[in-house]
């Protein structure tokens, strides 16, 4: 395994596998993902419409104002990045990273 640098809050280092893989198990991996892809759906993209047809509002901008306006009074008064913001995006990014590293055939782990 190489040397992981710490000068960085995240790295990523992916092995070889030295053994020959499951072909079948290969085929099967987009339906075993389809249950984490919607997690992971549902954790980055969260939009609502109300009503439906022409008079129908789209509420998309309204919630990600929602979730960026409170971090933005946040470094406005406070003048500091919320220490629990930075855990929650670093967990988010490398589950993400994990995540397409199996359905794009990296690695075998789920």
């Amino acid at each position: 395994m190489a040397e992981v640098s710490t000068a960085y809050p995240m790295s990523l280092s992916i092995d070889y596998p030295d053994r020959k893989l499951n072909r079948l198990t290969t085929f099967f991996r987009p339906f075993v993902a389809i249950p984490i892809i919607i997690v992971l759906g549902l954790l980055i993209r969260a939009a609502f419409q109300w009503g439906g047809g022409e008079g129908g509002i789209d509420y998309q901008y309204a919630m990600g104002g929602l979730i960026v306006l409170p971090l933005v009074l946040m470094l406005l008064f406070r003048r500091k990045y919320p220490r629990w913001w930075f855990d929650w995006n670093l967990a988010l990014t490398r589950f993400i990273a994990r995540v397409d590293a199996y359905i794009l055939l990296l690695t075998d782990e789920y």
